[in-house]
Formats: C-alpha cells, sequence, structure tokens
C-alpha cells in the first residue's frame, strides 16, 4: 500500500518556522505499532493519521514513541490539508477522537480555528525542588501549576524563558513528565515553553494543546478572553486563542512543506 504523506509547518506562515507535523490519510487503521512505526519514519514531534472523506475524519496521533491522547499543532495541520488543500470550498473539518470527542477545526480569515477542551490547571503548595533543578537551576518560579500530568512554571521575567536549559534525562524521570515554562511579555499576553522528552520531543517547537492549560490561566491573571501568544522554542510559533467557557478555541497559520507517499 502506499501512503499520501504530507509535511505541515503550524503555527507559521513561514519556512524553517513553527512546528512540522506529519499527515498521513489512510483508507483503514492500521494496528498500533505499524502507526507508532510510521509516525518514527517520519521523525517529527507528530504524525496524524486520519481516516475518512470529505469533511468527515477519525484522527490518532503518535509521536515516534507512543500515541498522543491530544496534538494541537497535528490537528491544525491535517485541517490546513483538508480545508486548504483537498476541500478549499468548505468552511471547517470535524475529527472525531478517542479521548476528547468531536474536534472542529474551522477557517477564520488566514487562520484556522481549532475548538479544543480547555483544562485549567491548580496551583502546588510546594514547588517541586527536582522540577527546578531539572530546568536547569533557573530562579525561582513564582507558582506551580499541575493539570492533567502537566507541571507548569511560571516566571516573572520572560527573559527567564528564554534562558532556560533543561536536564532532559531528569525532566523524563519526573511525573508528571510534561512540563510547560510561561511568562508575561510585553510583545504578547504571554510566552511559554513546552517540553516533553518522555514522548520523544525533548522540546516542542509550537505547542497547541498547551493552549488548552495556558489560556485559562492567562485569561483569568489578565482579565481577558481574547490572548496572543508567542512560543520561544528555537523554531518559534504564533498562537491565538479565544476562551469560550469550557472550550478554547486555538487559532494559528499552517503552510504545506512537502507532499508524498509512504510504501508499506
Amino acid at each position: 500500500m502506499r501512503i499520501p504523506v504530507y509535511y505541515v509547518n503550524a503555527f507559521t506562515s513561514q519556512p524553517f518556522r513553527g512546528n512540522p507535523a506529519a499527515v498521513c490519510f489512510l483508507d483503514s487503521w492500521l494496528d498500533d505499532e505499524s502507526l507508532r512505526k510510521v509516525a518514527a519514519e517520519n521523525n517529527l514531534s507528530a504524525t496524524a493519521f486520519l481516516v475518512g472523506r470529505n469533511t468527515e475524519y477519525r484522527v490518532r496521533w503518535f509521536s515516534a514513541r507512543t500515541e498522543l491522547r491530544l496534538c494541537g499543532h497535528a490537528t491544525l495541520a491535517a485541517a490546513h490539508i483538508v480545508l486548504k488543500q483537498l476541500e478549499p470550498s468548505s468552511p471547517a473539518v470535524r475529527f472525531e477522537t478517542k479521548h476528547h470527542g468531536n474536534l472542529v477545526v474551522q477557517k477564520d480569515g488566514d487562520l484556522l480555528a481549532m475548538n479544543l477542551p480547555a483544562f485549567p490547571p491548580s496551583p502546588l503548595q510546594k514547588q517541586p525542588d527536582e522540577l527546578l533543578q531539572a530546568l536547569g537551576n533557573p530562579i525561582d518560579a513564582s507558582e506551580v501549576l499541575e493539570v492533567n500530568e502537566t507541571y507548569v512554571a511560571v516566571f516573572d521575567d520572560p527573559a527567564t524563558i528564554q534562558s532556560i536549559r533543561p536536564n532532559f534525562a531528569h525532566l523524563e524521570n519526573l511525573h508528571p513528565r510534561v512540563v510547560s515554562v510561561t511568562a508575561r511579555a510585553d510583545d504578547a499576553d504571554f510566552v511559554s515553553r513546552y517540553f516533553a522528552p518522555s514522548y520523544g520531543t525533548p522540546e516542542d517547537p509550537a505547542t497547541g494543546s498547551a493552549l488548552c492549560i495556558l489560556a485559562p490561566y492567562w485569561g483569568k491573571r489578565l482579565g481577558k478572553a481574547h490572548l496572543y501568544a508567542r512560543q520561544l522554542s528555537a523554531r518559534g510559533g504564533d498562537l491565538w486563542c479565544d476562551l469560550q467557557g469550557d472550550r478554547v478555541i486555538v487559532k494559528g497559520e499552517a503552510m504545506l512543506t512537502f507532499q508524498g507517499e509512504l510504501p508499506l
């Protein structure tokens, strides 16, 4: 069989920026290990596998190591292929997921808008020493929060976010093992970085699912329902979000960088 494969940079409109994801269209599901091997062959932080047609698909996301419960940038990448390449006259596409119901992505001017669940984080009473050590002993975080097996370390200075040099082996041994670091900024409502070495992604370039956590936190703290975020990875990313009750509308641009077929 030959699997159509697209590479898309999500949360950017420029080459060599944003978060690259692979999008693979299948006639029917392969077994889980084959899906993981295809994702490992793509060698990107995530691959979205789609089964369906027109604007109705079932979707699963895999990293090189494991299946992901939610992946924003690969969903944006998949929507870009459907709405910009395959069905350009359609206003929206619906993805049926295993863990989060149906996710709808619709056109919003030059952006694509993903309707994702909100996961408001809760503050920890005591900052985990092992977390700050794993982050390379930056200055103390102003607070540490946790939700959905993710630590969120909040800092006062955005320069701290840029300067963090994590010990990824230590991060991988943490529980939870996914870490987002964030701070208020002058040129955005907030900035962030995202580390997930246990999923095979030491640092994710631009993370849509992180906004499910960060947007509710910063929206409440800043008293804003509409937010602009920048991810300060080496590739960088631009993300916009709207808070709507228990949902977060995460918006971004995307661009196709490669199209081909994978023989299997």
